[in-house]
């Protein structure tokens, strides 16, 4: 399984992605963040799905975009990677299900182009079809999701500074590879200031990172500790 996880707020935009990939009883890492970056053009792609699908999407749209004069904005990168996942579809998808494989590929792409008016994050399902992320959703995971929205709900707001959003991300991570087996460290992290056109990567092991998984689970007990307890004096009495 897969983590992924995009994040938008006014100032910019945060992806964090794991490195873990498992298949059977072998375990590898491999980047799952593509950065696209050049002048007053820069993007980010995160994939989740069957390795083999994403591979020839990334191979076709890699080729179909080596002459980016026509991606001014970036909805247009997003429609050209969702004609290569139809594509491929097109190519693939009836001889995978033969075999008993779902055609699964969903992505994030995130970024900025020269005639966008701010930063964009977008959603892409299997079938090529899209939605962008506003300021009713702030972020979007593909891959394991389930253990790391509870933070993002509850913490996550559009006015967040990237480094806020960052934090608030690095959770959502955390709670997650503590609750599936197959997410884990080292993570990748890319950050964009809005219209800066550059963005910024970095990977964290669990070393760098493992003094605040314990300072979250200290201030989380602590918490836990502080919290009014009158409402269960009646369960107690009885």
């Amino acid at each position: 399984m897969t983590f992924c996880l995009g994040i938008k707020v006014k100032e910019g935009l945060v992806a964090i992605a794991d490195t873990r990939i498992t298949a059977g009883s072998n375990v590898s890492i491999k980047k799952k963040i593509t950065i696209q970056q050049k002048e007053r053009h820069s993007v980010f792609i995160m994939t989740s799905g069957l390795r083999s699908v994403r591979d020839k999407v990334m191979h076709y749209f890699d080729d179909l975009v080596q002459d980016d004069s026509e991606y001014n904005k970036l909805y247009k990168v997003v429609n050209a990677f969702g004609d290569m996942i139809k594509l491929v579809a097109k190519e693939d998808k009836a001889a995978l299900e033969k075999s008993g494989l779902r055609f699964n590929l969903n992505t994030i792409i995130g970024g900025q182009l020269k005639d966008d008016e701010c930063h964009k994050l977008f959603l892409i399902y299997s079938e090529g079809n899209w939605v962008e992320l506003d300021q009713d959703g702030l972020f979007v995971i593909i891959g394991n999701s389930t253990h790391g929205k509870t933070i993002l709900n509850r913490a996550l707001k559009s006015d967040f500074t990237i480094k806020q959003a960052l934090k608030a991300g690095f959770l959502s991570f955390d709670s997650t590879r503590l609750s599936a087996n197959d997410v884990d460290f080292p993570i990748d992290v890319a950050v964009y200031k809005r219209d800066s056109f550059k963005l910024q990567e970095h990977r964290y092991e669990e070393n760098d990172l493992a003094s605040l998984s314990k300072y979250w689970e200290d201030e989380v007990r602590a918490a836990l500790e502080r919290m009014p307890s009158e409402w269960i004096d009646a369960i107690e009495h009885n």
